[in-house]
């Protein structure tokens, strides 16, 4: 009963969007709400800008992408604003062809899908209303039907800027259905659908040989030519290609570079004057977003080509690199888990992680920057704290790198390699080394790799590896300090102690002796070296603790050693370092005795409860970290 409910709900809303009237309403419509009379970039942009825009660090983050795609907002905000912005203005950017072009699985394909999904949702809102003139097979923009003598004083009245003619169908109609009357012609207000072929299109090129032209504009109907008697009368035809459907809306053209020159040929007047030719007719108007995409080796191809230089010229090529942040990463392989039915597996924390670790570094170049190398700068690019360098010198390394994210592990590979580890612990959960694991054996069935080209990413596996035992190490570590979290205020309030008598210039009071001491700058420094604060940064150091401190007290709040992430980072690893051999027989004794076992729930129990681990995953980070100790 309650599917039957939602059919019946999901009935009245597309019934809502029925509206029908005689061309006389639409232009009272039209004079109201000017931007019913949009063309297909201008839709398209408010579209996504619609869905709100948000601007991090200097670059525009566009809501209208973040569920699907990941990474990528430089790449996003430049077509964007260079192609969707400046076409929507009606500059002669919208004369052009949008070409994205970068590696495999890189998300060309994602993001034309996500338009095209997009301009299917967004003409069902009152925002993105869209009418045609009823029964016309190109849903043709009613205001073909002004005459081209009366477009320039609509202009000047309404704001109303007219382009394109009626269709040959139109034409007919209008003379024999209406008598010439335009003002009586009805039109209706339609939804885009890729299914029902209705402003949106998608033409993918096949074999040159048995392909025809007529795919794209459409073809004569043979089995009416006796009754109409010529192939040139339009109801004779059928204005059914691909060209003829996306109008008014948006056609992707896939792998268009692979496709035979005829097909291009077809792109050169539509995309410059804004129509094409079909059968025995006069040039077609059509109005639509042409999207195609292919890659890197193709489009050089295509561009050596002197054959192509008329077409060069009308196409704008975007980059879609891929990501090369890490967080982003994660979330992309996420995405793509959640989409399956393997979401009852665990996946250990840093699992998904560790395999973004891989294929980041695997997109990067090598910097000759002094001290920067692939693992820094791939923390560096992930918005991390790398020492001697800052989020600024991101672009100076972009700048040196311009070929960054075309090359590299595409998302596909890792993902069907997650998927193999899903799979064969299936019952269980999988925890990184699985994942790495997976992905060296899938290296060995990947028979296109060159023998350099494996060394290097097996290079690679073991750099994620030995920053994955890093994090294993640093888990464990928070988990026991954790659990001696008096151990860490004692050492937390004498450092703090001392911090400012430093700074102060004054001395210490032994709680016992009452003796005057000066403050005590080996227990500072063994705690400020953890995080590598230098002898000469040390005094500035304290003193933005102090800041910090001063900053809480002003609002009332208690200053904790969790208060400040650096500090934090150090008295963990201070701990850590003293606990050191209490770590490493707790988590390699084979035989541990109650104290050590009750020591080892603690733990499990606060990677369960606070970390994200289950049982299973949680107890063998511990031995794998207890081995890690051993070495």
């Amino acid at each position: 009963m309650d599917l039957l409910k939602r059919l019946e709900e999901h009935r009245a809303t597309e019934s809502k969007l029925a509206w029908e009237g005689t061309f006389r309403d639409y232009f009272d419509l039209v004079c109201a709400n000017p931007a019913l009379a949009n063309l297909s970039h201008s839709r398209i942009y408010n579209m996504i800008i619609s869905a709100g825009v948000e601007e991090k660090n200097g670059i525009k983050h566009y809501k209208f992408f973040e569920k699907e795609i990941y990474g990528l907002e430089k790449a996003l905000q430049t077509l964007v604003e260079e192609y969707f912005h400046s076409a929507a203005k009606r500059l002669d950017v919208r004369k052009r062809i949008l070409l994205l072009m970068g590696p495999v699985s890189g998300g060309k394909s994602t993001l034309v899908t996500l338009l095209k999904k997009g301009l299917e949702k967004y003409t069902r809102t009152d925002g993105g209303a869209v009418y045609a003139i009823k029964n016309c097979p190109m849903h043709e923009d009613p205001l073909h039907l002004v005459p081209e003598e009366l477009r320039d004083e609509i202009a000047q009245e309404h704001g109303i800027h007219i382009e394109g003619n009626l269709c040959p169908s139109c034409r007919l109609m209008v003379q024999e259905k209406y008598h010439g009357k335009a003002e009586d012609v009805i039109i209706e207000r339609i939804a885009f659908s890729e299914a029902d072929r209705i402003g949106i299109g998608t033409f993918t090129p096949s074999d040159p040989k048995s392909q025809d032209i007529s795919e794209l504009t459409g073809s004569i109907d043979f089995s009416t030519i006796t009754e109409y008697g010529s192939e040139s009368d339009p109801r004779a035809y059928r204005f059914d290609g691909e060209l003829n459907k996306a109008n008014r809306g948006m056609m992707e053209f896939q792998e268009m570079l692979k496709c035979d020159e005829k097909f291009l040929w077809n792109l050169l007047s539509l995309s410059q004057e804004g129509n094409f030719k079909a059968g025995r007719f006069a040039l077609i108007s059509a109005d639509e977003t042409i999207i195609a995409h292919t890659n890197e080796e193709e489009y050089k191809a295509f561009i050596s080509n002197k054959k192509n230089e008329a077409l060069h010229s009308r196409i704008i090529v975007m980059k879609i690199p891929y990501n090369l942040k890490v967080s982003d990463e994660i979330k992309i392989y996420d995405k793509l888990v959640r989409q399956s039915e393997m979401q009852h597996v665990h996946i250990a924390p840093h699992a998904l992680r560790t395999a973004a670790i891989f294929s980041i570094l695997s997109r990067l170049e090598e910097s000759k920057k002094h001290g920067m190398d692939l693992m820094k700068k791939l923390k560096l690019y992930d918005g991390q704290e790398v020492e001697g360098f800052r989020q600024k010198d991101i672009k100076e390394l972009q700048e040196e790198a311009v070929r960054e994210g075309m090359f590299g592990v595409d998302p596909r590979y890792v993902i069907n390699r997650i998927s193999s580890a899903l799979i064969q612990h299936e019952s269980t959960c999988i925890n990184a080394l699985d994942i790495l694991r997976a992905l060296k054996t899938g290296l060995d069935q990947h028979a296109s790799i060159s023998k350099e080209e494996k060394d290097k990413l097996l290079k690679y596996i073991t750099l994620a590896r030995q920053e994955y035992d890093e994090m294993a190490k640093k888990e464990v570590q928070r988990a026991f300090v954790y659990s001696y979290e008096e151990s860490a205020k004692t050492l937390l309030n004498n450092y703090l102690d001392n911090v400012e008598a430093y700074c102060n210039g004054t001395r210490l009071r032994d709680p016992i002796t009452e003796e005057e001491m000066d403050p005590d700058e080996k227990l500072m420094r063994s705690i400020e070296e953890q995080i590598g604060v230098s002898e000469n940064a040390k005094k500035s150091f304290r003193e933005e603790i102090l800041i910090k401190i001063s900053s809480y007290a002003r609002r009332g709040k208690t200053f904790s050693y969790t208060s400040h992430d650096r500090l934090k980072e150090a008295i963990e690893k201070k701990l850590f370092v003293d606990l050191k051999d209490v770590v490493k027989i707790t988590t390699s004794t084979k035989t541990p005795d109650e104290q050590q076992l009750k020591r080892i729930n603690d733990v499990v129990v606060r990677l369960t409860k606070e970390h994200g681990y289950c049982t299973v995953c949680a107890n063998e980070l511990l031995k794998y970290v207890g081995s890690l100790l051993n070495r």
